[in-house]
């Protein structure tokens, strides 16, 4: 790929979060305030008049960057409004550090926000008209669609259906129990497997309720300035070592090889990324990486395409342990889009918050022991139509 990276050339010194949830007393402009108050907290001297440009993410809580300037009172600073699907809020990380590395700017934040609970949808919003029922791919639901993964992988790997049943389980459990260890999920209870694998009501194919993440409003927002620069503004700065952003040909609905154990946007994505990062074993150099587990099929075929477990091995790997938060790799630590839901706009920015506590020592339950690299993934579309965004960040910088 042409990607040339930027690896510790910028560095994220600061960063806010709110609960994601069912936020009805709160407008997108309320979410959009208290995320950015937070996140200038963190970061006393560095005000936010002193701020060179913005970055707004969002899919459907408005247009322009009067989104954010508006309820930030923002005087005539540049504002981009940014959307990519599912990896909405990456996507202004992304813009907003390649504009510092690059010179442009000297300071600069990403912010990202969705209101999902004002648009009375069940699941994401919609911008496609109903048509007649005929273009499948448009039309299924994104439950049916994701559900298609469990019994080709099943087939393809020839995984007995009930260890794939038990390993989904396993994956819906483990988020769940992060989300119980996490203040700022929407769901903060543990749930049983019992619970999740025979008590809960099914949504599509053998995806019940718990194998699906929820529906919430949120906003996070993360404070950018050159890597040179960062220990001016905080003590324990995140550098980034990795921003790759893939889009497919949104071939696979016609395409008659496309057999949906892969997404191929998540290897090319994740080929680049680790070409970025210096990263050639991510299972043994990662010590923690938050993924898209919209669905909990998504996470097991997403251990495979980032790397972390081998072609058809990623259900065992999974009922082994080794992405708990005592494995070999804790992936969704914090409880993934299982226990936080999905706004938008705001959860690639969520997942970076992650990182930036566990590398400040500030996880709470969920501490990891000297956690130093992190990713975080997204994957917007459905099987066969994504995009797909991996970022690599870091405690330390190399040379320095």
């Amino acid at each position: 790929m042409g990607s040339h990276g930027i690896k510790d050339k910028v560095a994220i010194v600061g960063m806010g979060c709110t609960t994601f949830g069912e936020h009805w007393e709160r407008s997108a402009d309320d979410l959009l305030v208290d995320a950015t108050e937070e996140c200038f907290a963190s970061t006393p001297s560095l005000p936010k008049g002193d701020v060179d440009a913005y970055w707004i993410g969002t899919m459907n809580s408005g247009q322009s960057g009067v989104v954010l300037s508006k309820p930030l009172g923002i005087d005539y600073k540049p504002v981009t409004r940014v959307e990519n699907m599912c990896a909405t809020g990456s996507e202004a990380v992304r813009a907003a550090c390649y504009a510092v590395a690059s010179g442009a700017y000297d300071r600069v934040m990403a912010v990202g926000v969705e209101k999902l609970k004002d648009t009375g949808f069940a699941g994401l919003v919609r911008s496609t008209v109903p048509g007649d029922g005929t273009a499948s791919e448009i039309n299924l639901t994104a439950p049916a669609a994701f559900s298609l993964l469990d019994p080709a992988y099943c087939k393809k790997y020839g995984v007995d259906p009930q260890d794939m049943r038990d390993a989904m389980t396993h994956v819906a459990w483990k988020n769940h129990l992060g989300g119980s260890r996490n203040p700022r999920a929407q769901f903060r209870k543990e749930v049983s497997k019992e619970t999740i694998a025979r008590q809960a009501g099914k949504v599509a194919g053998r995806l019940g309720v718990f194998d699906c993440s929820g529906v919430a409003d949120g906003a996070a927002a993360a404070l950018i300035v050159r890597a040179e620069d960062a220990h001016l503004y905080t003590d324990t700065p995140m550098f980034v070592k990795a921003l790759a952003m893939v889009a497919g040909p949104a071939s696979g609905p016609i395409d008659p090889s496309y057999d949906y154990t892969t997404f191929h946007e998540v290897v090319a994505c994740a080929k680049d990324a680790y070409a970025q990062a210096g990263i050639t074993n991510p299972r043994e150099q990662l010590d923690l990486a938050e993924v898209h587990d919209c669905f909990t099929p998504t996470e097991l075929v997403l251990m495979e395409d980032l790397g972390f477990s081998e072609r058809g091995q990623a259900w065992r790997d999974e009922l082994d342990g080794v992405f708990d938060q005592d494995g070999a790799l804790a992936v969704n630590v914090d409880g993934g889009l299982k226990s936080f839901g999905h706004p938008v706009g705001a959860s690639g920015l969520r997942m970076l918050f992650e990182c930036w506590q566990q590398f400040r020592g500030e996880a709470g339950e969920r501490q990891l022991p000297d956690a130093k690299l992190g990713l975080t993934h997204n994957l917007g579309g459905r099987p066969g139509t994504c995009v797909s965004f991996i970022s690599v960040v870091g405690r330390d910088r190399e040379g320095a």
